[in-house]
C-alpha cells in the first residue's frame, strides 16, 4: 500500500540546530529509496520538511520507517500527515 507522508521541522527547531545531522539524513533517505520503500520525495517549498510517497504494509511500518531517521528521532521533523492512498476510481475500467 501506499501512503503520502508530509514532515515539518517543529516550532522553535533551528536550521542551525538541524545542520549536523542533514547528511545522515540524507543517506537514510537515500537507503530507504534503494530498498524501494521511498517511491517518490520532494523538499517543501512552504516550509522546511518534506514530502514523500512511500510503500508500506500498514501505517504502523511508516511511522517505524520515520522513526529511524535521524531527524525524526532527534524530535527535529515531525510527522504533519500520513495519509494512506487508495487508487483512484476514475482509471478503473468501467
Amino acid at each position: 500500500m501506499q501512503f503520502l507522508v508530509v514532515v515539518r521541522r517543529p516550532e522553535g527547531v533551528t536550521a542551525e540546530q538541524c545542520s549536523p545531522l542533514l547528511e545522515p539524513e540524507a543517506q537514510a533517505a537515500r537507503a530507504l529509496y534503494a530498498e524501494g520503500y521511498t517511491r517518490q520525495i520532494w523538499s517543501r517549498g512552504d516550509e522546511p520538511g518534506a514530502v514523500s510517497v512511500v510503500e508500506a504494509a500498514d501505517i504502523e511500518e511508516v511511522k517505524r520507517r520515520l522513526d529511524s531517521l535521524p531527524m525524526y528521532k532527534q524530535g527535529m521533523l515531525v510527522a504533519q500527515a500520513i495519509i494512506p492512498l487508495a487508487p483512484y476510481r476514475g482509471f478503473a475500467p468501467r
